[in-house]
């Protein structure tokens, strides 16, 4: 009796030592796998689909590899429905769900069930077509090539290695087709198909004969195109030699050419300067002659004051004569006096109101005078440009109908430009005599109605202050004549 109740006693230990190790084992064990699926559902909450499958795919490759099927099963039913409640589109779902329809085919063929297995295939070939994925297309056709030869199916085995094959080849992807051949060897390996590792090692060695045929082929084809680049290069170097040489030839016809030009434009530029130099004598001279023209009229002119003075009377024909004496006089001064002029700060308004208070006894009735000028100081030479302005409202105060209008305008044209602008409403000056009459003894006058020399003496005093006396040619209601001075 006793040694019964030993023996008991002995095997009751013996079994809870058991199940302590066992559980000591499983912990370690399940550890990890807990991790990944707190890993997983972390992923998937924060709405990082892609990453949480994979970690859930991880999870269940460790449950089976513990023999745990139907907790791998459970798993992967949990994560389908997890897929189809994300908000992804279809074609990610699609290729979410190809990750788990792949983990149940791979568990069936380690279970030998060979139709589930297909009918897993047969939906991992739907979502790998709407997903576009075509990293999973190519993946398909691996699983397809290892389910045939697992199977016992050689001759669709080959048929799928074969399109999965060539779509890499096609690329030149040797090294891929290389990996894929030894995954289906340790793939056999792993499953124990003698079958599936002799066809895998078989086809491998005559890929591997064929493949090194065509690298010496790709070899052979990459070093004809560097030749070919490289006679290439060597024409189109020669074809640059050969253009190098024609413009090193036309370079040196274009310096002769130049050569020849320069010869003869230093020739033309002698001439152009001997030319010069005989002008400038012959300005020189007419410009001598012109002062000695103008001092003999200024010296008859003052000859004749005297002669003048002492006729008796004052007719109106000796007026005439002594004011054309003096007109005379004043042209001759112009012409051959160069010295600097003075100039003065004139306030405008003051000025211009001035020199229209001057002609208000030769206005005809209702003739209106208005000055437009702005409340500045112009530096001007005052007796020049008062005489000019003078003579200017003299003739508009002559020629402007009763009930016209006169105007005194002063306009800034710019930092250095001004205008004195004097208008009327008379009868205005024919368009063809607008430069007749500024010059001198253009038409022979009856004195006593004037010599004609007014005009021309005020354009005078305008070149001596580096200005200019113009007639607006734009202006139709009467005449306009514009003074500009340059400060």
């Amino acid at each position: 009796m006793k040694k019964k109740i030993f023996v008991l006693l002995f095997s009751l230990l013996f079994g809870l030592v058991g199940v302590v190790a066992q559980e000591a084992s499983e912990g370690s064990v399940v550890s990890p796998r807990r991790q990944m699926i707190r890993t997983y559902e972390a992923f998937m909450n924060s709405g990082q689909y892609k990453q949480g499958v994979e970690q859930g795919v991880k999870a269940v490759q460790s449950y089976y590899k513990d023999n745990l099927y139907q907790e791998a099963f459970d798993l992967l039913r949990i994560m389908d429905q997890a897929i189809e409640n994300t908000s992804s589109v279809p074609s990610e779902k699609a290729a979410l769900h190809y990750q788990t329809c792949r983990e149940r085919m791979l568990m069936y063929m380690k279970l030998h069930r060979g139709e589930s297995a297909l009918a897993q295939l047969n939906r991992m070939s739907s979502y790998a077509a709407a997903s576009s994925d075509e990293a999973q297309k190519r993946d398909l056709l691996y699983n397809k090539t290892v389910y045939y030869y697992s199977f016992g199916q050689t001759e669709q085995g080959n048929a799928s290695f074969k399109e999965m094959a060539s779509q890499l080849m096609a690329k030149k992807e040797y090294d891929k087709v290389d990996a894929v051949y030894k995954a289906l060897i340790a793939s056999g390996r792993r499953s124990n198909s003698a079958g599936l590792v002799a066809q895998s090692y078989q086809s491998y060695m005559a890929w591997k004969d064929s493949v090194n045929a065509l690298k010496t082929a790709d070899e052979i084809g990459a070093l004809k195109k560097r030749i070919a680049q490289q006679e290439a290069t060597i024409s189109e170097q020669d074809g640059t030699l050969t253009i190098r040489h024609m413009i090193i030839v036309a370079l040196c016809i274009l310096a002769v050419a130049l050569a020849a030009v320069l010869i003869v434009g230093g020739v033309v530029l002698m001439r152009y300067i001997l030319l010069t130099r005989r002008q400038k004598n012959a300005i020189h001279v007419a410009n001598e002659n012109n002062a000695l023209k103008a001092k003999f009229i200024g010296n008859i002119s003052a000859q004749l004051d005297p002669v003048l003075n002492k006729l008796k009377g004052n007719t109106e024909e000796v007026k005439a004569l002594c004011d054309f004496s003096k007109h005379i006089q004043t042209m001759a001064e112009l012409e051959s006096n160069d010295e600097p002029l003075d100039m003065e700060g004139t306030m405008l308004p003051q000025y211009c109101e001035a020199l229209m208070d001057e002609i208000k006894e030769r206005v005809k009735k209702d003739v209106t005078l208005t000055v437009n000028a702005p409340k500045m100081v112009v530096s001007i030479n005052r007796p020049y440009v008062s005489h000019i302005i003078y003579h200017l409202l003299c003739n508009a105060a002559e020629y402007t109908p009763e009930g016209g209008h006169i105007t005194l305008d002063f306009k800034k044209r710019g930092a250095h430009t001004h205008q004195f602008i004097v208008s009327d409403t008379g009868v205005g000056i024919p368009e063809e005599k607008h430069e007749d009459i500024f010059k001198p003894f253009v038409e022979v006058h009856d004195l006593t109605k004037g010599d004609g020399l007014g005009l021309p003496i005020c354009r005078l005093m305008a070149i001596r202050m580096d200005g200019e006396l113009t007639i607006d040619p734009t202006y139709t209601k009467g005449a306009r004549f514009i003074l500009e001075l340059h400060a």
